[in-house]
């Protein structure tokens, strides 16, 4: 009786045991080719870190195909159909508003800097705004700066973009192009190839990273570099929040070690990487030149009444819109030095 009795605790102690240190594997969606740097350098190496931190209590599986097109993935995370997704804001039209403050145009050069200040901000004042209720954010970034990119025109020229169809991921650069007298032609970044070889489109807003890793160097001619960029794209990576409340509080400090600033800093020092990667990739085959004065102050003067219209489009969200912005710039101006 004392043995069977010793028997029956001992598998009830195993049983306990194994269900205690049971592995949690999280699925991650994807979009993007394996080789594309924010999948091999961010996303990867996030995944990794998970397991790390964790001590391999929680792990992490790609899933081989996509489970929607680009714009669904924030849903996918929401509904539960991936634990894990990443994606552009922007390709979901009107849905997202405080986006509108790391997008804007000639905020600097440095994709690390803009994602880190974009993350502070985010995290003391944004998240108010209840956009990502249905998820938990694991970080918001942007690309590197957004520049022009043609198939054709004269560069020197104040009125270069008037008429010329540009490929845009939407958001706020549409009105950026719309405003400089150019016409936004909307699509992910998975079709710019599709819409440049086609001649759907006359040219692309582009960081030079995209030019490069979308392999549109043979299909464009000319560029025009912007200081600070004539527009950011704004990025999450969110996990579905009833994946994340099924983690012991351990496991998720574990895993808010390796996100949140971290991740929005490891994204935006891989932007900065590839688009010096990028640049060198099109020198020789893409003429490019630095925005004259005359561009810049034209340029400047046409977007304000914009960029004041985003700003306060930010307040539509329950926040003040003003003072995000003032806080998102001056942690900008920290993050930079």
């Amino acid at each position: 009786m004392k043995k069977t009795l010793f028997a029956i605790t001992a598998a009830a102690s195993l049983s306990f045991a194994s269900a205690t240190f049971a592995e949690t594997k999280l699925t991650i969606a994807n979009w993007l080719p394996p080789s594309h740097p924010l999948v091999s350098e961010v996303i990867v190496p996030m995944a990794q870190k998970i397991s790390e931190v964790t001590g391999g209590e929680v792990t992490t599986s790609m899933l081989p195909a996509p489970l929607g097109p680009p714009p669904a993935q924030f849903d996918l995370a929401a509904n539960g159909v991936a634990d894990i997704t990443f994606g552009v804001q922007g390709y979901n039209a009107g849905r997202f508003k405080t986006t509108n403050l790391a997008e804007l145009p000639f905020l600097g050069n440095s994709s690390e800097a803009i994602s880190v200040a974009y993350w502070r901000t985010y995290e003391k004042m944004l998240f108010k705004a209840g956009e990502y209720d249905k998820v938990k954010v694991l970080a918001v970034f942007t690309h590197g700066p957004g520049e022009i990119f043609l198939k054709k025109g004269d560069v020197t020229s104040v009125d270069v973009l008037k008429g010329q169809k540009l490929r845009t991921g939407g958001g706020f650069v549409n009105q950026i192009v719309a405003q400089l007298g150019a016409v936004p032609v909307e699509g992910p970044s998975s079709k710019a190839y599709e819409l440049l070889s086609q001649g759907v489109a006359d040219g692309i807003l582009f960081p030079f990273e995209s030019v490069n890793s979308f392999k549109l160097i043979p299909e464009l001619s000319a560029a025009i570099t912007v200081p600070g960029g004539l527009y950011n794209t704004s990025f999450f990576i969110v996990m579905n929040k009833a994946k994340w409340r099924s983690l012991t509080p351990k496991q998720q400090a574990e895993i808010d070690s390796i996100t949140g600033e971290a991740l929005a800093r490891m994204a935006g020092q891989m932007w900065d990487r590839a688009d010096a990667k990028g640049l060198d990739a099109m020198k020789g085959k893409i003429k490019i030149s630095a925005a004259t004065d005359e561009q810049l102050t034209a340029w400047k003067k046409a977007l304000q009444p914009a960029i004041d219209a985003q700003i306060e489009a930010v307040s539509k969200t329950g926040i003040d819109g003003k003072a995000a912005h003032d806080l998102f710039m001056s942690e900008l101006a920290a993050a930079s030095k």
